[in-house]
C-alpha cells in the first residue's frame, strides 16, 4: 500500500479544495480524504502541497520499435515517457515493418508491458504498409489492442479509402487519426512558406498543405458521421475548420504540439537553419502560434500531444534540406509548456490546461480507456505530482530517450513533473 500525503488534487477536471491525501493499494485509488494518519507497512509520500494529478496521456510518440531501435525503442519510449510525467503514450505505426496486423500490435503490447515505465497503447496502421492502397486488418487490430488508426508520417490521400476507413472505424469503436497533408501541395518542403522560405531560399510549406487535408476530412466525417481526429494541428486556418465543425456538432477533435506551442520559424532563421528545428508539419508563423494558444483557450483543441520523434544524431547534423524531419521531447514536453503558459500570463486556466493532458485526451481513446485521466475512488492509480515551480536544465544527457533532436537543451524552465506512478507504482529513473 501507499500513502500519498498534503496533495493538491486535480481529479481530471477541477481541483478539490483544500490539502488531501491518497491511498493506494493494488494498484488502485482506495480512498481520498484529508488527515489520513500513517499506517504500519505502508508507504508513505509527502507530496507537500503539490499539483497531484491524473497520470498524463500523450496520443502521439514514435518509439520506432520494431525495425528502427537505434532511435528509440520500446523499452527506453516507456522509460523516457514515465520520465516526462506520462503514464501512457500511444506509438505511431510507422515502424520498420509497420503496425498493420494484429500480431505487432501484441508484439508493442507484450514488450512495453515489461519496460517499467510507462504504459504504450499501440495504434494500427490504417492501410496495409501504410502504403494508402488498401485497407488494413482494423477488426482484428482492434482485438488485439490498437486504440488509433493512422498512417502518421503520410496522410491517407485516397479520399474513397479513407471515407472507407471512417465508416468502419466507427462500426468498431476506434478512432482514425489523420496526419493533415495535402502531398500535391507539400512535396519537396522543408520550412514554412512566408518569411522563412523567403528570406532562406529552401522550398516553402504553405499552410494550405494543411488546410485543404482537414478541410476534406471534415466533409467526409459531415457524410460518415465517424469520429475523426487530427494530429498535430499547426495553422490557423485549419483551427477555424475544426472550430467551426464542432459548432456543427461533428465528432472531430484535434492535437497540437510543444514545438508549435512554442517555437516560429524564426527559431529556423535566427539558428542560422539549424535541423534541430525541422520537424513535420514546419515551425510556423508567429499568427498561427498565437491561433493556437487561443485554440487552447476557447476549447477547440483537445490535445497536447508531443509527436515525439527521436532520431540518431548522425540524421540530423546535416545540412538543414539533408536531414530528417522531427524533435524528441518527451521528458522536456510537459516543462516546456508549463513555462510557456506561465511566461505569456497564463493564458487559460490550469484546469483546462492540465485537462488537455489528461481527461480529454482519455476521451479518445477506444471505451475500454476512458477511465484514465480521472482520479476518484477506485479509479487506476496512474498519477502525475507537477511543481510549478521546479527549475530545471533541459539536459539530453540525463534523458532515458536515445533521442539527441531537442531544441530546448540547455534552457532554463520553470514547472516540471516530479513523480509519476504507472498502476500506483512510482517511477524509478535509472541512475
Amino acid at each position: 500500500m501507499l500513502l500519498l500525503k498534503n496533495a493538491c488534487l486535480f481529479d481530471g477536471l477541477t481541483f478539490r479544495e483544500g490539502e488531501v491525501d491518497l491511498l493506494i493499494d493494488d494498484g488502485r485509488v482506495v480512498s481520498i480524504a484529508s488527515g489520513m494518519a500513517d499506517k504500519e507497512g505502508v508507504r508513505t509520500i509527502d507530496i507537500e502541497g503539490r499539483i497531484l494529478s491524473p497520470g498524463l496521456i500523450d496520443l502521439h510518440a514514435h518509439f520506432r520499435d520494431p525495425g528502427q531501435e537505434w532511435r528509440e525503442d520500446l523499452v527506453s519510449g516507456s522509460r523516457a515517457a514515465a520520465a516526462g510525467g506520462y503514464t501512457t503514450a500511444v506509438a505511431m505505426a510507422n515502424t520498420d515493418p509497420a503496425l498493420d496486423v494484429a500480431p505487432l500490435v501484441a508484439y508493442v503490447l507484450d514488450k512495453a508491458s515489461r519496460a517499467g515505465g510507462a504504459r504504450i497503447l499501440p495504434a494500427g496502421a490504417a492501410t496495409k504498409g501504410r502504403k494508402g492502397k488498401e485497407m488494413a486488418e482494423m477488426g482484428t487490430m482492434a482485438e488485439a489492442g490498437a486504440v488509433f488508426f493512422t498512417d502518421d508520417g503520410a496522410p491517407l490521400s485516397d479520399a474513397g479509402l479513407l471515407r472507407r476507413v471512417l465508416l468502419y472505424s466507427r462500426d468498431i469503436g476506434v478512432r482514425v487519426m489523420e496526419h493533415p497533408e495535402e502531398p500535391s501541395l507539400t512535396a519537396g518542403g522543408q520550412v514554412n512558406e512566408g518569411r522563412c522560405s523567403s528570406l532562406s531560399g529552401l522550398k516553402g510549406w504553405p499552410a494550405s498543405g494543411e488546410i485543404v487535408d482537414v478541410s476534406r476530412g471534415i466533409a467526409l466525417v459531415r457524410e460518415t458521421a465517424a469520429p475523426l481526429h487530427f494530429t498535430h494541428v499547426s495553422t490557423a486556418g485549419a483551427l477555424d475548420l475544426i472550430r467551426e465543425a464542432k459548432a456543427e456538432g461533428l465528432p472531430v477533435s484535434c492535437d497540437v504540439t510543444p514545438h508549435h506551442l512554442t517555437l516560429t520559424e524564426e527559431a529556423v532563421l535566427e539558428s542560422s537553419f539549424d535541423s534541430v528545428f525541422k520537424v513535420n508539419p514546419p515551425l510556423r508563423s508567429v499568427r498561427d502560434q498565437e491561433a493556437l494558444w487561443q485554440a487552447l483557450a476557447d476549447g477547440t483543441i483537445d490535445a497536447i500531444a508531443t509527436d515525439h520523434a527521436p532520431y540518431h544524431e548522425d540524421e540530423k547534423d546535416l545540412p538543414f534540406q539533408e536531414a530528417s524531419f522531427g524533435i524528441a521531447s518527451l521528458e522536456c514536453a510537459v516543462a516546456v509548456v508549463l513555462d510557456a503558459w506561465k511566461r505569456r500570463g497564463r493564458p487559460l486556466p490550469l484546469e483546462r490546461l492540465l485537462a488537455l493532458w489528461t481527461s480529454r485526451p482519455a476521451s479518445l481513446l477506444p471505451r475500454a480507456w476512458q477511465g484514465l485521466g480521472r482520479i476518484a475512488e477506485g479509479s487506476r492509480a496512474d498519477l502525475t505530482v507537477l511543481d510549478l515551480e521546479e527549475m530545471r536544465v533541459v539536459d539530453r544527457a540525463d534523458w532515458q530517450s536515445k533521442g539527441c533532436n531537442c531544441p530546448w537543451q540547455g534552457m532554463l524552465l520553470q514547472g516540471w513533473p516530479i513523480l509519476t506512478l504507472v498502476d500506483g507504482v512510482p517511477f524509478e529513473p535509472r541512475g
